[in-house]
């Protein structure tokens, strides 16, 4: 679309590195209550995602092929444009490490592209082109480092899944018939990159809507066939589902709402405990409109979510039972590898760092 294991990992897609460090064992920390360091990025240009590799290094993506990195915990932020066409959105962004990263630019046709960087930025290769004029890519995430998804808006009535097995070098897109079938209209939205979310053993969720229904896709083979689930949230025309977080196999949350709804409440967050077979409302946030994106905090137990949008930041300390206010501006982009390493991203470039302390 056009839009404009957490608790016992972090989305793996999002924080490789950081997985090993995370666990859900009896005695971890309590949820600990939200402070918001913001930092100083070095652009005005729009950021839409981030990738949190650990407490140090970070990517972040936005508009006017802006993308951004840190190795020191956003002290300081080396900023820069990707050559030969300052118009693209990126959209979304995965990093493996301080050196290797992968972007993805959104939009209509061959505006949808994934580029590849081995040497920390200091150049970029083109690895796809979206050849189809009426696909738009949304987001991607990776398993590791070779094999990784992307997920597109609907063309011709079928859904769009990319697979890669050689990271990134080549993408081949889910046969047909090897996916359910797409709802009219059916697609994501391309708000903060977490349409899409992989954990180990093949597992990856993706959030969609835009449809009479909204709903979410569900792979355990690493993208090799496909089951869906209906979400009771709002949906139609510019509404469903725009993110999902995993805090394990079994437990995650989806968040969503109208895109065209900023000033009241609407059903947007859902709650999973089978794995997504099924979803059941969670209550209502304290921001109005929509979330762009939610993420469960590693090493919570999936206690303490964070999730974003135009209408602010809001915060759980008890798995979405209850919800508490951080910020009231618009920020869109959010991923967390951890009670320290939470990053939030918005308009004019705007970065910030929540960091969680004991109670």
């Amino acid at each position: 679309m056009t839009l404009t294991w957490h608790g016992c990992s972090s989305s793996l897609g999002r924080s490789v590195l950081a997985l090993a460090a995370l666990s859900c064992a009896p005695g971890s920390p309590e949820p600990a209550r939200p402070s918001v360091e913001e930092q100083r990025s070095g652009t005005s240009a729009l950021l839409q995602a981030v990738s949190v590799v650990d407490s140090t290094v970070v990517w972040v993506s936005g508009h006017s092929a802006t993308w951004l990195r840190t190795t020191d915990g956003g002290r300081n932020w080396t900023v820069s444009v990707m050559p030969g066409d300052s118009t693209l959105e990126f959209r979304d962004v995965h990093a493996r490490d301080e050196r290797e990263a992968w972007l993805l630019a959104a939009g209509p046709g061959d505006r949808s592209r994934i580029y590849h960087t081995d040497d920390a930025g200091q150049s970029w290769q083109l690895q796809w082109t979206n050849d189809e004029p009426a696909g738009f890519y949304d987001c991607f995430d990776f398993w590791d480092e070779q094999r990784g998804i992307a997920y597109g808006d609907a063309v011709a009535g079928a859904l769009r899944i990319l697979l890669t097995e050689d990271g990134g070098r080549s993408w081949r897109r889910v046969a047909d018939e090897r996916l359910p079938e797409a709802l009219p209209g059916e697609g994501g939205f391309a708000a903060s990159g977490t349409c899409v979310v992989t954990a180990p053993g093949g597992y990856a969720w993706i959030a969609a809507g835009n449809t009479e229904r909204a709903r979410v896709f569900q792979t355990a083979d690493y993208g090799r066939s496909w089951s869906v689930s209906e979400a009771p949230v709002l949906a139609g025309e510019g509404a469903g589902l725009t993110s999902v977080s995993m805090a394990d196999a079994r437990v995650g949350t989806a968040f969503g709402g109208s895109l065209l709804v900023s000033d009241t409440h609407t059903d947007d967050v859902v709650r999973t405990s089978d794995g997504g077979r099924s979803w059941t409302p969670l209550p209502h946030l304290m921001m109005l409109g929509p979330v762009y994106g939610g993420t469960h905090v590693p090493g919570t137990n999936g206690r303490v979510l964070v999730v974003v949008g135009p209408g602010g930041t809001d915060t759980s300390m008890d798995g979405g039972q209850s919800w508490s206010t951080l910020d009231t501006r618009a920020w869109w982009g959010i991923v967390s590898a951890g009670a320290g390493a939470t990053w939030i991203t918005g308009p004019g470039g705007r970065i910030a760092r929540i960091h969680l302390t004991r109670r």
